[in-house]
């Protein structure tokens, strides 16, 4: 074999290489917004989602960057999964693009005249115009001249292999060879990390006669497959929606390819009488290119009607730590029948939201930098248990519960509304502490840490004591106690700004955070008592007549926390009862 020809194969690879990455960054710097807009607004049906897929791998000329753009997308909220999954099938349709035009124009046109004028006018724009957009489109045209120049190249050197190697050892072992091939198509893939290139190479080596068709056709089915690799790297350590995404387009590709694999034979014989009838006739890279698009749209047919089934698999498979936390540990439906053991559920549900609501207090509080990113999540499975143990009481509402649990229940919805405005007042302290309000006089600055530490005492009191007449006299003295110490802080503070020691916008900022750290405390003790009363009630339990103290009454009474008699919380937890129900 002449090393000519191995050099000439070589360059000719690494110039298709060059080119496409030229084509590929020039086409998404010069309309990278605009195929962002097309990935956002044209997913909104099935079909659309496909031949917006198919239409951006075609114009930037890699599935692989169109797949990571997506998983992209999917991890910012801007795309949802099964959106991203139909995007998925139309790039491997686009990806077929590569094939048609290498079989079109790369063996029916004098390559070199087109290439090298497109090299030099495509260099000269990229070198006169340094920034924009036409600079970006002088890299696109100077990357399609590599890349005919570099079919040019394989071209010549496939047809200089021609009679000197001989794999009709290999092509005749059945299905051992036709896996071989699979193989050899997913490696080039691998290794090159473009499957454009190892179907550039496959089609211009069947087209030479180094290869069958039926061997070429293999190796597009390897090729095929390969491209996920992008994918799969990308999605290493990334987070559930990364990986998800991912997963579905390996799925994809694999099952497509042991499809194409089990019919290949039925492929192969059904695009021999295609051509014939149609009467196209391109030579071995036009079949393969049309075996190439043929069973890529197979796969969408084929995986079309299970993709809502693809996607819940594909959740439950990768499941994010929140995601995991916003799932409810105790409620289940086995239980609505036994109310025993269903108002024993609700407590244990009641006592994660509350530990969940008292972590954000504390974080928000002690933690003078933004917590933005984590109390977001935090609050939105606060929000996803909330609404599960709606769900779960509107459920045992239909089932004829006894009074006394029936009677119960707002009082368990209240004591969670607790729990979620002490959730989203750690969000609001986030934002505030993010603004204006440090930099204050040094008398005023340990007040005010003197307060934060007088509100994490009760968080963590509440937290670590159980429920009780004695904790909750101890906790509703100590709300006493930081109520008084605001009032007096927030007199400084009205103080330094009227003498000017601190702006008016400083001085506001500061007395809103204060009272929200002051009424965070305080809500933590109201739900803790509420849910005391909720965990004290039982089936067995005698239901009081309205006006007769029972002990849990008397306790938070004695607590002298807002006066939480039974009368009163019902009252209260009627409104937020009512509004769980209409919706769940």
């Amino acid at each position: 074999m002449s090393w000519q020809i191995i050099t000439g194969l070589a360059g000719g690879v690494g110039l298709f290489l060059l080119g496409m990455e030229l084509m590929t960054d020039g086409l998404k710097l010069s309309a990278g917004k605009s195929l962002q807009r097309i990935l956002r607004s044209s997913t909104s049906t099935p079909l659309r989602g496909v031949l917006s897929g198919a239409l951006i791998t075609s114009l930037v000329q890699s599935s692989s960057a169109v797949t990571v753009a997506t998983i992209g997308f999917v991890n910012a909220g801007l795309l949802k999964l099964k959106h991203a999954i139909r995007v998925a099938y139309g790039s491997n349709l686009g990806t077929t693009m590569t094939g048609w035009l290498v079989a079109i124009i790369g063996f029916h046109v004098n390559l070199k005249a087109f290439a090298l004028p497109a090299i030099g006018v495509g260099m000269l724009m990229t070198l006169l115009i340094q920034n924009g957009r036409y600079a970006a489109i002088g890299k696109v045209i100077a990357g399609f001249g590599l890349f005919f120049l570099g079919i040019d190249m394989m071209k010549a050197g496939f047809e200089g292999l021609e009679g000197v190697i001989s794999l009709e050892a290999i092509e005749e072992g059945g299905l051992l060879s036709l896996i071989i091939f699979i193989a050899v198509g997913f490696v080039m893939t691998l290794m090159m990390q473009s499957s454009s290139a190892a179907i550039a190479i496959t089609l211009t080596a069947a087209a030479g006669g180094v290869i069958t068709i039926a061997s070429a056709a293999c190796m597009v089915i390897g090729a095929n497959v390969g491209t996920t690799s992008t994918a799969v790297i990308a999605a290493i350590g990334a987070t559930p929606n990364a990986r998800r995404m991912a997963a579905g387009h390996v799925i994809f590709n694999v099952i497509t390819g042991v499809a194409a694999l089990l019919l290949l034979p039925l492929l192969l014989f059904g695009i021999n009488w295609f051509q014939a009838f149609s009467g196209m006739d391109g030579g071995p890279a036009t079949f393969l290119a049309l075996f190439h698009t043929t069973f890529n749209l197979m796969g969408v047919l084929l995986l079309w009607p299970f993709t809502g089934r693809l996607v819940k698999f594909l959740k439950r498979l990768f499941v994010a730590a929140e995601e995991d936390e916003a799932q409810p540990k105790f409620l289940d439906n086995t239980l609505i029948g036994t109310p025993q053991l269903a108002h024993e559920a609700l407590v244990k549900e009641l006592q994660r939201i509350q530990a969940i609501a008292i972590r954000m207090a504390e974080d928000a509080i002690n933690t003078e930098a933004s917590l933005s990113p984590r109390l977001k999540v935090d609050l939105e499975v606060l929000h996803k248990l909330s609404d599960a143990v709606g769900l779960f009481c509107s459920k045992l509402r239909s089932q004829g519960l006894p009074e006394e649990i029936a009677d119960a229940l707002p009082m368990a919805l209240a004591s969670m509304r607790y729990f979620i405005d002490v959730a989203e007042m750690a969000e609001e302290i986030d934002q505030l502490q993010s603004k204006e309000v440090t930099g204050v006089f040094q008398e005023l600055e340990e007040a005010l840490a003197d307060m934060r530490r007088q509100a994490i005492a009760i968080l963590e009191d509440v937290r670590q004591s159980p429920s009780s007449e004695e904790s909750l006299a101890r906790e509703s003295a100590a709300i006493a106690a930081l109520e008084n110490n605001y009032n007096a802080i927030k007199a400084q503070l009205l103080r330094a700004g009227a003498t000017g020691k601190l702006t008016a916008r400083h001085m506001v900022s500061l007395i809103e955070l204060m009272k929200n750290i002051e009424r965070q405390a305080s809500h933590c003790v109201k739900g803790q008592a509420t849910l005391q009363l909720f965990s004290q009630q039982s089936v067995d339990d005698a239901k009081p007549e309205y006006g007769v103290e029972t002990e849990q009454e008397q306790a938070a009474e004695q607590a002298d926390v807002s006066e939480l008699t039974r009368d009163e919380v019902v009252e209260d937890a009627l409104p937020v009862e009512s509004e769980y129900s209409e919706k769940n």
